[in-house]
């Protein structure tokens, strides 16, 4: 399929060449010092006029540029830039054959879009893309993911199957499994799963997993999963937040964004290597040992239907167990949402 360029793409692809721009400003601000206009403009080879003119371009990324009378510019609490040296140098051994590529922007329409559109060329098994910021970042049932710059993790990972789409089954609740046990590597208190996509943590949303599908559903298929995880979300973010959510620095601060992505992919990539084979069954226990709403009332919506009872787990295809007036149900993913029943 020969690749299209559309407005918007054109305007994400410039926004990103104007920030590549930035980059070397953004990594002498990333240590959160006081920087002064003067000592910005020879390191970065330019006057002090031009290192003005950079410091307001970051005002639209959301960074908040501090002027310190006398002295200079700095980003209050610093900046962790994501950096692909640093990830791979963290990568356990057996995960780096599996890693084929790792690309890094500092800004992209969607990261889920770039592996996508890297698959219907042909390309894509094994490929990684990371942005600091997305503009056009989506959850589930198309709704907007807020994605703050250097403030989260949005990750995307293209991986290829052969045997058709049944293959995948409870693949989005395997992924969670393995974003739990990333953030086990850094002792995050109270992670707990909700079907089929999200990573809460103490009652409140801390990720989301997107799954989009490409190629032959019946033969040789391909998989985007993309990952948005809240890592230090400004106060501004809440306000396009539709529902409780919480990021690593309430529960578990200080911990580097590229050493959490080097052990998400160490949890992910040798998952999505061995899931054909697996199945959902072999995360199935594991899964359920980490089910927010285990016994809970809970309500499911469709857009024109609702269902109420007790959750009891999932089946051994990931599908959601649901007793309603004594009798259990079975649901599957798709265009159910599934709420706790006192908010629905």
């Amino acid at each position: 399929m020969a690749s299209r360029t559309t407005p918007e793409n054109s305007r994400s692809e410039s926004l990103a060449g104007s920030l590549a721009n930035l980059r070397p400003l953004l990594q002498l601000l990333a240590d959160g010092e006081v920087h002064s206009g003067q000592s910005l403009g020879e390191v970065l080879g330019v006057s002090r006029a031009a290192v003005w003119k950079q410091l307001q371009k970051l005002e639209p990324l959301g960074l908040e540029v501090e002027s310190v009378k006398g002295r200079g510019y700095r980003v209050a609490g610093g900046l962790d830039l994501l950096s692909a040296e640093a990830i791979q140098q963290q990568l356990d051994a057996g995960t780096v054959p599996l890693l084929r590529a790792l690309n890094i922007f500092d800004q992209v329409d969607s990261t889920n879009a770039r592996v996508l559109s890297s698959l219907e060329s042909g390309a894509g098994h094994g490929q990684v893309v990371l942005a600091e910021q997305q503009t056009a970042g989506r959850g589930r049932r198309g709704r907007a993911w807020a994605s703050p710059f250097a403030s989260g993790v949005s990750i995307s990972i293209g991986w290829q199957f052969s045997g058709g789409v049944q293959l995948l089954e409870g693949l989005s609740l395997a992924v969670g499994v393995a974003l739990a046990r990333a953030l086990a590597r850094f002792d995050v208190p109270d992670v707990r799963l909700k079907w089929p996509n999200d990573v809460w943590c103490r009652g409140r949303k801390l990720a989301g997993v997107l799954l989009e599908l490409s190629g032959d559903l019946t033969d040789r298929c391909a998989v985007v999963v993309g990952i948005g995880l809240n890592m230090r979300l400004p106060a501004a973010a809440a306000e396009s937040i539709g529902q409780p959510w919480i990021d690593l620095a309430e529960v578990r601060p200080g911990i580097s964004r590229n050493a959490l992505v080097a052990a998400m992919l160490d949890e992910l990539l040798p998952m999505l290597e061995a899931y054909p084979e697996s199945g959902f069954s072999e995360w199935r226990d594991a899964w359920l040992a980490l089910d927010q709403f285990a016994g809970a009332e809970v309500c499911l919506r469709s857009f024109q239907q609702r269902w109420c009872g007790i959750e009891r787990g999932v089946d051994s295809t990931g599908a959601l167990l649901l007793e309603i007036d004594g009798a259990q149900k079975v649901f599957h993913g798709g265009e159910v949402s599934l709420r706790p029943a006192d908010s629905d």
